[in-house]
C-alpha cells in the first residue's frame, strides 16, 4: 500500500485537503487526532503530562488545559522537548498500528511536523500543502485570534517554507478557490491510485 505523508505549515489548509481526499474514500491517519486521543481523560499519557507539568495543565473536569500547556511549551524549548519525548513514540507506534490494518490502494498520513520529527521514513511520498506566510498569519489571526508574537513563535518553530518545498514529492498550493483545490486533489488521487498499482 502506498503511504502519502501530508504535511505543511500551520494554517496552510491541511485539514481542508484531508477532507477532500476523504471524499474519494481514502483512509486518513492523522497524527494530530492521535495526539488528541492519547491525552483524553483516562489515558495514561494524560497522567504522565500531569506529572511532568503539574496540576496547572489539568482542568477541574480532569481534561487537559491545552491553552496553558501551549503557553508553557512555546515559551520554553526544554519543556516542549519533554512533551515530545513523551508523546512522539506513542504517536509513531499508533500510526504504524493503524497502517497495518488498512487494505486500500493508498492512504494519507497527515503529519504536520513530518520533517521536524524526522518521520519521512513512515511514508513513500510527501505531499506538501503550501501557502504564503502572510496567508498563514492572516488565517491564524482570524481563526484562533492568536497574537502576532505567538504566531511567529509557532511558525519559527517549524521548518522553513523553502525546506518543505524542496523536500516535497507533490505540492498543493492552497491559495485558490475550493473548486480548484478539489480538482488538484482529484488529480493527485488518480496519480496515487495509478502508482499504487505499479
Amino acid at each position: 500500500m502506498l503511504k502519502i505523508g501530508l504535511t505543511g505549515g500551520i494554517a496552510c489548509g491541511k485539514t481542508t485537503v484531508t477532507l477532500l481526499f476523504q471524499e474519494h474514500n481514502v483512509p486518513i491517519i492523522d497524527a494530530d487526532v492521535i495526539a488528541h486521543e492519547l491525552v483524553t481523560v483516562g489515558q495514561p499519557a494524560l497522567s504522565s503530562i500531569s506529572e511532568l507539568f503539574g496540576e496547572r495543565v489539568i482542568k477541574s473536569d480532569g481534561s487537559l488545559n491545552r491553552t496553558i500547556l501551549r503557553d508553557i511549551i512555546f515559551n520554553n524549548s526544554e519543556e516542549k522537548h519533554k512533551l515530545e519525548r513523551l508523546l512522539h513514540p506513542l504517536i509513531h507506534q499508533t500510526i504504524l498500528n493503524q497502517v497495518s490494518l488498512l487494505t486500500s490502494p493508498y492512504c494519507i498520513i497527515c503529519i504536520p511536523l513530518l520533517f521536524e520529527t524526522k518521520w519521512s521514513h513512515l511514508v513513500d511520498r510527501v505531499l506538501v500543502i503550501d501557502c504564503p506566510i502572510e496567508t498563514q498569519v492572516s488565517r491564524l489571526q482570524q481563526r484562533d485570534g492568536m497574537s502576532l508574537e505567538v504566531i511567529n513563535s509557532i511558525i519559527s518553530s517549524q521548518v522553513s517554507r523553502s525546506y518543505r518545498l524542496d523536500h516535497a514529492d507533490d505540492l498543493i498550493n492552497n491559495t485558490n478557490t475550493q473548486d480548484v483545490l478539489a480538482e488538484d486533489v482529484k488529480k493527485l488521487h488518480n496519480l496515487y491510485v495509478t502508482k499504487s498499482n505499479c
